[in-house]
């Protein structure tokens, strides 16, 4: 009986605070429906930029921000969109006299920092000031922070200038010890994503196209060094090649920094700066809380009260059937949204904006159909992001306009399958059988307790080689190029934007703002409003994935750093071996 009454009163807790809890979000929902209050921006005050997380598309829908409930306000997210936004707000705001750029991880794809790095460049037009510190600076960050007008460092500080690398890791090994042959159907010399699986070291083509890329991507970096620090493309080659730069005292000696200077000392440089007196607390604003401090517009193009609108689908992740969410592209989902702007008269215009190392060819198709149709109902330009490669260029291909970073990652024309084959596995670690009945030769096709037969393989890889020219097919088309050509520029290859320019994949270079003003040019718009799509999922309605996925993302990511990218390899293994993928490796990670 005491037993019983134990359990019961155990039972009876939790049923309370799970009802305490529900209460407290419900609350929580509440309070921010209306903490809309204005971050008041006081004069003299500086912008302070810090980036410590990596940069998503758009900032995330969050009810509870500026609550601090249960933590989920802890380091909020602000995305792209509001980080530009909010640097071309401060350009013109009274209040703002410079940007602190502060020390930060940047752990953002080479395009989105390209993107932050313009904006700070067209808000120096203003005459105000930019100064930049460190205790540590990675090469990313030294990008974006090289066009500040003085860049300080810790003097006990760190300075990375090495040059760029890129690795893959290889499980074959690891494969062949467990008894697990991965049976690859590719179409494409270069597609390269299969390789860790069957090879273990990379192949020549992949190699040569490795090189390539990274090489174009290391010239833009040290090339917009060069322009911002007055330093030859050559020499500044030669700093990195040699390692010339090992301590604070190298940077200063060799011009890349300005000067060695504690905290402390930056402080009283931004009093002087701002006016503010000695021991005086210093004026300044978070750039995730910028964009609260007026809720009114910044949008240029709307001044009159236009009632057109250019609408913005952002289509940021892997691609893969169903819904998806902020962070995944569902064909489902961008699908819809697509339909939306197409069917919305007001909608004049629209920007796919492609964040995407691509995935399921299928689910590529579903959306590239949809992008097709709205082509033909008004204009669709295209912005590439970090990513707009294999299914991420099969959903741009057919746009009117194709814009991209230098840096962008594009191309990779190719498909590709992965069945694994168990049967070592099975049988001789696991000591496992199977036995079976069929109704047809072909009926238990993909099993993977045993190797395909010649006829099977044959089948795949005609249902491969099929999905590759309907893919060459349809970027020739929307390229207005032979099939031929495009097969030759193809065959998996991976290129930069600046690459894909010269070889017709790409229209020219930009940004999102660029990509917004050539749509609303197409349409022939003086004055429109800016709508982005698809609606964004709320975190008060996805509070059980929060409390759950969420957090278990957020602490893999926290505690894995950098070697987070093997874990996102071995889980996508699963996804690929399920439907043929139009997809660029995870393991292109520029160091």
């Amino acid at each position: 009986m005491k037993q019983f009454f134990k359990f019961v009163f155990a039972s009876f807790i939790g049923f309370l605070l799970t009802i305490v809890i529900i209460i407290l979000i419900l609350v929580a929902y509440i309070a921010s429906s209306g903490n809309n209050k204005s971050t008041e921006v006081d004069s003299d005050s500086v912008l302070h930029i810090q980036f410590t997380k990596d940069i998503p598309e758009r900032t995330p829908s969050n009810p509870f921000s500026g609550l601090g409930f249960l933590g989920l306000d802890e380091d909020r997210d602000i995305g792209l969109n509001d980080i530009l936004a909010n640097i071309k707000k401060a350009k013109t705001d009274d209040n703002i006299k410079g940007i602190f750029l502060d020390e930060s991880d940047m752990m953002s794809g080479q395009a989105t920092v390209e993107e932050v790095r313009n904006a700070l460049i067209d808000f120096k037009k203003s005459g105000k000031f930019i100064i930049a510190y460190s205790e540590v600076y990675t090469q990313q960050f030294y990008y974006l922070a090289s066009v500040a007008d003085k860049i300080y460092i810790n003097p006990k500080g760190i300075f990375e200038f090495k040059g760029f690398s890129s690795q893959i890791t290889f499980l074959k090994g690891a494969m062949d010890k467990l008894g697990i042959e991965a049976q690859i159907i590719k179409v494409g010399t270069y597609k390269s994503a299969v390789e860790p699986y069957f090879l273990t070291k990379m192949s020549d083509a992949n190699r040569l196209q490795v090189t390539s890329y990274l090489g174009s991507m290391y010239d833009h970096f040290l090339t917009g060094i060069s322009l911002s620090r007055g330093i030859n493309k050559d020499t500044l080659f030669n700093y990195a090649n040699q390692l010339r730069i090992q301590f604070p005292e190298d940077a200063l000696k060799y011009k890349l920094v300005d000067g060695l200077k504690y905290k402390d000392e930056i402080l009283d440089e931004l009093r002087q700066r701002t006016g503010i007196e000695a021991k005086k607390d210093i004026h300044s604003v978070e750039i995730n809380e910028y964009n609260q401090n007026d809720g009114t517009s910044d949008d240029d193009n709307d001044k009159k009260g236009s009632k057109n609108k250019v609408a913005i689908v952002y289509a940021s992740g892997e691609i893969n059937g169903g819904d998806g969410d902020d962070n995944s592209i569902g064909s489902e989902r961008i699908s819809e949204a697509l339909r939306k702007v197409r069917l919305d008269d007001k909608v004049k215009a629209v920007v796919l904006r492609v964040n995407s190392p691509g995935g399921s060819s299928l689910a590529s198709d579903v959306i590239w159909r949809e992008v097709m149709l709205t082509k033909k109902a008004k204009p669709v330009i295209v912005s590439m992001g970090d990513y707009a490669a294999s299914g991420g260029y099969y959903i741009s291909c057919a746009a009117d306009s194709i814009i991209a970073e230098p840096n962008t990652i594009t191309g990779s024309i190719g498909i590709f399958a992965i069945l694994p084959n168990l049967q070592k596995l099975f049988n001789d670690k696991l000591g496992i059988t199977f036995d079976g009945v069929t109704t047809g030769k072909y009926a238990d096709l993909g099993d993977i307790s045993r190797p395909l037969s010649p006829d099977e393989r044959a089948i795949l890889q005609n249902q491969v080689n099929r999905g590759y020219d309907e893919f060459t097919k349809a970027v020739a088309t929307g390229r207005h190029k032979t099939q031929k050509y495009i097969d030759s520029i193809g065959q998996g290859r991976v290129w930069t934007g600046a690459q894909a320019v010269k070889i017709g994949l790409v229209d020219r270079l930009g940004n999102i703002n660029d990509a917004i003003a050539s749509a609303a040019k197409m349409a022939k718009l003086k004055h429109y409003k800016i709508d982005a799509y698809p609606d964004q999922k709320s975190k008060l309605n996805k509070v059980g994935s929060l409390l759950n996925s969420e957090i278990k993302m957020r602490t893999i990511k926290s505690e894995l750093g950098e070697n987070y990218i093997y874990y996102q390899q071995i889980k996508s293994v699963t996804q690929m071996m399920r439907t043929p993928q139009a997809r660029l490796p995870y393991e292109i990670q520029i160091k």
